[in-house]
């Protein structure tokens, strides 16, 4: 399905996508939404960009190994919960923290980073095997 339609509308739709992908990951701390869901709208979007344009661009576009960003976001997730065990109450207990940004108040969370490595996690697994399986029908 590599029409010139859907390979000139793919590069936009995917960027639309991932940023609505971030969008969901940082909203899903008030609302629903969060990392699960965000991995796998940008999982999503490097599938139809895989699928427009094939495998290599994608490769290209994220510049690392799928599984590694899933090995980055697996350890981010776990030093979520250090910082708790630290302080000595139950592993993975949000903790916040507001510091001053340019005179900005920034709140900043321990379930933001797990969300953020289970983001990682599920966009490098769902964009490997989508890649996977893209390569085994091009051969």
């Amino acid at each position: 399905m590599r029409t010139l339609i859907f390979r000139t509308i793919a590069p936009y739709l995917v960027a639309l996508m991932v940023l609505f992908s971030l969008f969901v990951l940082l909203r899903g701390h008030n609302e629903p939404g969060g990392g699960f869901i965000g991995g796998l709208i940008a999982a999503s979007a490097f599938a139809i960009y895989g699928i427009a344009c094939g495998v290599a661009p994608v490769r290209r576009a994220i510049r690392f190994h799928p599984m590694s960003l899933s090995g980055f976001g697996l350890v981010l997730a776990t030093l979520a919960g250090l910082p708790s065990f630290l302080l000595k109450v139950p592993f993975l207990t949000g903790l916040w923290v507001t510091p001053n940004v340019f005179g900005v108040e920034v709140a900043l969370s321990t379930p933001m980073f797990f969300d953020i490595g289970v983001y990682f996690v599920v966009v490098g697994v769902i964009t490997s095997i989508a890649l996977g399986l893209e390569e085994r029908e091009n051969d």
